[in-house]
């Protein structure tokens, strides 16, 4: 839509240009609006036809500037017109396959299902922390920034068995269903289930009602940006300095500590190992918050919590001190 944008701006300065020339001759020369347009016309089109009446010095000297810039705008018509057909054909014939390709490469990715506002700020955190995605969206001027930020992406409905296909849901190490539409969403959920019955799936829920709705259709998590929204005003207001804590080790730009989660392999030299035995504090200068095991969480766990391949560690601290942990565990 942007490419063609580009046309109708110059057709909309020739047909000023065609509104200044016409009244022009018909101040200039003693004629009707008619014969103007028709003047207006052959000049700029420089077919060379007859003059309507003998042109006074005003009325050459009108012709020759005329002339310049009508000639200059129909060029520049012309010009547009085949760079955004070129555009286009390179887009469809190039743009597509060059786009499954980039797809094809890629693995353990996010893919992205509407690139609204909720799916824009997705999209925005994820490559400040380096992953791939894949996004899908059907609207046309989103689909142009897209392209315009070099991201991947697929067109189409992302409630379409195909689309998901195409996105790579086969190899994605999550999605998330970010419409607008809760039914939308509803049906995206059961579409990627249905396609690959373990991926872990985040869904946008903009009503309560439709909550336990996406959660029976099978998505992982849902979120409700309304309910979000509210607890966290609320705790602004209640416990502003825990809200600047969360802020700061959640998604702060300039931030010494943060949050991470972090998986024990099997053979770890900290599995079943005891918090206190492991000493994951004195040796990377981390510390633990909570340690999840299946569905079950345990916070603030005791020294003597015994560590288990496959336990899920949520911990606090530098990003030296995470990967020191990370290679530990």
């Amino acid at each position: 839509m942007k490419r063609w944008n580009r046309l109708l701006v110059v057709v909309v300065i020739l047909l000023i240009v065609i509104f200044i020339g016409t009244f022009g001759y018909w101040f200039i020369e003693p004629i009707s609006l008619l014969d103007a347009l028709y003047m207006t016309v052959i000049t700029i089109s420089t077919v060379g036809f007859r003059e309507v009446v003998p042109l006074s010095v005003a009325g050459k000297v009108f012709t020759i500037f005329l002339i310049i810039i009508g000639v200059a705008t129909v060029l520049n018509i012309v010009g547009t017109f085949l760079n955004v057909s070129l555009e286009e054909f390179l887009k469809n014939r190039f743009g597509r396959r060059r786009m499954e390709k980039r797809i094809n490469r890629i693995k353990n990715h996010f893919i992205i299902a509407g690139y609204g506002r909720v799916g824009q700020n997705v999209v925005s955190e994820l490559i400040k922390a380096d992953k791939d995605f894949v996004v899908i969206e059907s609207d046309a001027d989103k689909i142009s920034d897209l392209e315009e930020q070099g991201s991947v992406y697929v067109e189409g409905d992302a409630t379409d068995d195909s689309i998901i296909e195409k996105a790579g849901i086969g190899k994605a190490q999550g999605l998330i269903a970010a419409l607008g539409n809760d039914a939308d969403n509803v049906f995206i959920v059961l579409t990627a289930k249905r396609a690959r019955p373990d991926i872990f799936i985040v869904a946008r829920a903009n009503t309560t009602e439709a909550i336990e709705k996406l959660k029976t259709a099978g998505a992982s998590r849902v979120v409700s940006p309304p309910i979000i929204g509210g607890k966290r005003i609320a705790t602004m207001l209640l416990r502003p300095a825990v809200s600047d804590v969360l802020d700061l080790v959640s998604h702060g730009e300039k931030l010494k500590y943060r949050l991470e989660e972090i998986e024990i392999g099997k053979s770890s030299q900290i599995a079943n190992k005891t918090i206190s035995d492991s000493n994951i504090r004195g040796k990377t200068g981390s510390m633990i918050l909570a340690v999840k095991r299946g569905e079950d969480f345990n916070t603030n766990p005791d020294i003597n919590t015994v560590l288990k391949g496959g336990d899920l560690l949520i911990v606090i601290g530098t990003q030296a001190q995470l990967e020191t942990l990370e290679e530990m565990a």
